[in-house]
C-alpha cells in the first residue's frame, strides 16, 4: 500500500443540475422537459476500493487499528456459535460528520488481489448514459445495472482494458459515529435488492 500526505484538494468545478422528478401524487416538474446528451459518465470522485485477502481477520485488525477506518457492516458465514466474518464494509471515521457508507471493502479469498475500484457519478441517468456509451464502445460489462443492499448504491460494473474491475455508482448511503455496525449473512442475495443475477467471477 502507498500512503500520501500533504495533498491539495482539487477545486470543485460546476456540478451538474439536480433533476426534479415527478411522482404519482407530487408533480413538481411542470413545463420543464428532460433532455440528455449522450456520452461517457462524468466521474465525481473515487468512492471506494475493494480487496480480496487470504488472512481476513489480520487485515481487519491492521486497517482498523492503524488508520481511522471503522466498520460499517460485516458479512459472515455459519450460524449461531459457528459464525465467521468473511467481508467488511468500512468508512472513514470523521466523528459526527456524515461520510460514505464505505470507502473500503475487504473479503476473504483464496488469493490476495484487488477486487474493484468504484467511482461516483451524478445520478441514475448519468450512469445509464455512461452504461450505454461503454457498451457502444465495445467494453465488457461485469454486472449491472442494479441496486446494492449494503450502501444502497445503484451499481454498474465493467472490465477495463487491463482486466481490472471498475464500478460506476450513484445514490449511496451516508453514516457517522452514531450509525450502529451492521451484521448479516454472506450470500448472493445479500449483494443486491434488484438487478441481474450476480456472475460467479464477481465473487472470485
Amino acid at each position: 500500500m502507498n500512503l500520501m500526505w500533504g495533498q491539495t484538494p482539487a477545486e470543485v468545478g460546476k456540478l451538474p443540475k439536480k433533476l426534479i422528478h415527478n411522482f404519482e401524487a407530487d408533480k413538481s416538474r411542470t413545463r420543464e422537459f428532460l433532455r440528455f446528451k449522450t456520452g461517457p459518465a462524468a466521474v465525481h470522485k473515487l468512492g471506494h476500493y475493494g480487496l480480496c485477502v487470504t488472512n481476513f481477520q489480520a487485515q481487519v485488525d491492521f486497517y482498523t487499528k492503524n488508520f481511522n477506518i471503522v466498520p460499517t457492516d460485516f458479512l459472515h458465514v455459519g450460524e449461531k456459535d459457528q459464525k465467521k466474518d468473511v467481508a467488511l464494509f468500512a468508512h472513514i471515521d470523521r466523528g459526527n460528520d456524515l461520510v460514505d457508507h464505505h470507502t473500503f471493502f475487504m473479503s476473504t479469498n483464496k488469493t490476495s488481489h484487488v477486487h474493484h475500484c468504484s467511482f461516483e457519478v451524478h445520478d441514475f441517468d448519468t450512469q445509464q448514459l455512461g452504461h450505454q456509451w461503454l457498451a457502444e464502445k465495445g467494453y465488457k460489462s461485469v454486472w449491472g445495472v442494479g441496486r446494492h443492499i449494503l450502501g444502497s448504491q445503484i451499481f454498474d460494473y465493467w472490465w477495463d482494458t487491463t482486466g481490472n474491475m471498475i464500478e460506476h455508482y450513484a445514490d449511496g448511503d451516508l453514516v457517522n459515529e452514531n450509525t450502529p455496525i451492521g451484521y448479516g449473512p454472506a450470500r448472493d442475495e445479500s449483494l443486491a435488492v434488484w438487478g441481474p443475477e450476480v456472475p460467479q467471477w464477481f465473487l472470485e
